[in-house]
Formats: C-alpha cells, sequence, structure tokens
C-alpha cells in the first residue's frame, strides 16, 4: 500500500522536530529537509522505519527538485510542510547583505518545495502548509528584513490560495508568535532567556498545526493564529 507522506522542511529543531515527532506517531512517513547534520544523524537512527531525512540548502534550486523527485517515488505525498526558515533581528541601519540574504532562504524554499511539489502532484489531492510568524501581519522595530521575508511568504501563501481555489489543492498559512526554541539563541541582546520562557511550548504550537491540518471533517482552515494566551 502506497504510503502518505508528509514533507516537512526545517524538522531537525525546534517546532520542525515537534512536527515530525508528532506525525509519525500518527503513522504518517516523514520526509525531513534540514542541513543540519548532526541533528539529522540522531534523528536518522531514532526513527529509521518512518522516516527518511536529506540534508540540503533549500534555497538550492537543484537540490529540491532532485529531492522532491525521490521523494515521489516513496508513495503518496499528501501534505508538504514548509518551515524552515533563519531570523534575523536587528535595527534597521544594522542590517548587512549576508543578513538579508539569511532571511530570504526560507521564502525561496517556500516557493521552490510548493513550485516543485505541485508539478510532481499534478493538482491531486494535496495540502501546502506555509509556516510563518506573527511577524507577517505586523511590523516589528528590530525585525524589518525578517518581516519583509514573512509578508512575502503570505503574499505568497494568499496568492496559491487565489490560484488553486475549487481545487483539491488546499493552502494553509500558520502564524505563531513566539516559540520557545533555539531560534533566538544568537539574539539574546533581543530576546533574552528570561523572555523566551513565557513564549509557547514547541509541542503545544505543533500540536496545533497538526490537530487543524488534519482535520477529518469536510473543510479547510486556511489561516491558523496562534498566540500566547
Amino acid at each position: 500500500m502506497s504510503k502518505d507522506i508528509v514533507i516537512i522542511t526545517g524538522g531537525a529543531n525546534g517546532l520542525g522536530f515537534e512536527l515530525v515527532k508528532q506525525f509519525i506517531e500518527k503513522n504518517y512517513f516523514v520526509c525531513n529537509i534540514d542541513r543540519d547534520l548532526e541533528k539529522m544523524k540522531i534523528l536518522d537512527s531514532t526513527y529509521n522505519d518512518n522516516y527518511k531525512g536529506f540534508i540540503g540548502d533549500i534555497s538550492d534550486s537543484v537540490f529540491v527538485k532532485s529531492v522532491i523527485s525521490e521523494i515521489s517515488n516513496l508513495g503518496n505525498i499528501k501534505i508538504l510542510i514548509n518551515n524552515a526558515g533563519e531570523p534575523s533581528f536587528k535595527l534597521p541601519t544594522k542590517y548587512e547583505k549576508e543578513d538579508i540574504d539569511k532571511c530570504f532562504k526560507g521564502l525561496q524554499g517556500m516557493i521552490l518545495f510548493s513550485t516543485e511539489t505541485l508539478k510532481v502532484k499534478e493538482e491531486e489531492d494535496l495540502k501546502i502548509v506555509n509556516i510563518m510568524s506573527s511577524a507577517a501581519l505586523r511590523g516589528n522595530k528590530q525585525e524589518a528584513v525578517y518581516c519583509a521575508t514573512k509578508w512575502g511568504e503570505r503574499g505568497y501563501t494568499e496568492s496559491l490560495k487565489v490560484a488553486y481555489k475549487g481545487t483539491s489543492v488546499k493552502v494553509i498559512g500558520v502564524y505563531p508568535g513566539g516559540i520557545s526554541t533555539e531560534f533566538y539563541k544568537n539574539s539574546r541582546d533581543y530576546v533574552s532567556k528570561e523572555k523566551q520562557s513565557t513564549f509557547m511550548k514547541p509541542h503545544d504550537v505543533a500540536k496545533t498545526i497538526i490537530d487543524n491540518v488534519t482535520n477529518e471533517t469536510n473543510l479547510t482552515v486556511a489561516d491558523i493564529i496562534i498566540e500566547r494566551n
């Protein structure tokens, strides 16, 4: 019997790791794309039955085409979760080109993975889940470039919804607030460990996303905004 496959980008750490773990617990076959070699080795040894990892750069079009081609031969791709991305939290005048390039990788990966997955699925039953941030809904003082990429991801997500309206392709935008992960480890001047301790737990956010994405009802949750109580 063909495997039901979930593709998750950025699944070696934080929210992505929780999504990988919880989807496997729901008996999906998970294909995880990340560039953290050490964490991916651990995942390979932990989830060797319902899991396959791919190590590479989500903004590399050759890599993406190769990965999607290989995954399409493993089974039926049911869900694509574009989760990978990196932040850069600085005052507007402090941004350098490398910060801009780093932030834009998430948007590039989202477009590349969505495009290649849509090609192999040929508009068959598919859910595309684009995990962005509350930064895609508002501007923030030290997140100018990060917000710019997230607003771009939101624009791409909304355009996909229009392009595939009335088809079996469903597009879901996810907008979580602060999550307590290593996402902020290089930005302690902006988000201290004390502040991070008040953020949402990745396990809870992942469960909320999965519950909405995999619901059995004859409807689609188009947008998921998740905030702290």
